[in-house]
């Protein structure tokens, strides 16, 4: 099996989560996510002035998230054959994509991003959270258990 998974590098898990970030996505402009987010970044920046995260407006915000999985979904030839130059990206797609997971599951728990940003449960972007908790794991394990093989 260890054989398998190098032949094939780190084809399934990426689009696996590239698919959990397309739903993600969806997921997020379907719950009003922006409505949580732009309050909590203007909270942010409020507290801390050098707090780097934008803000952003629906078009502009989905517009980017688009591009960004045409684009992962474009690569996935290059995870198919574990070119080398993809894997540190791998490696960061995949950390992001956790916990961000991550993130969504804990502001449900909480009911909150910050004590005045507070949203009905769940949070917006929590029903495909635990597609991006699994697949990002998936593609972490991989990419571990494909790091020596075939240069590219």
């Amino acid at each position: 099996m260890e054989d398998r998974g190098r032949a094939s590098g780190f084809r399934g898990p990426w689009l696996l989560l590239t698919v959990g970030f397309a739903l993600h996505v969806l997921d997020e402009a379907t719950t009003g996510f922006l409505n949580v987010y732009n309050p909590t970044v203007l909270a942010m920046r409020a507290r801390w002035a050098w707090f780097p995260m934008p803000t952003f407006q629906f078009r502009e915000w989905l517009v980017g998230l688009c591009f960004g999985v045409v684009l992962c979904f474009a690569v996935t030839p290059l995870a198919a054959r574990n070119v080398g130059l993809l894997r540190p990206p791998a490696w960061f797609y995949a950390l992001i994509m956790f916990f961000n997971g991550m993130g969504h599951t804990v502001f449900t728990i909480l009911g909150r991003t910050v004590a005045s940003v507070t949203f009905p449960r769940p949070a917006p972007g929590f029903y495909s959270s635990p597609l991006l908790l699994g697949a990002s794991a998936w593609l972490m394990m991989r990419l571990w258990r494909t790091r020596a093989g075939p240069a590219s």
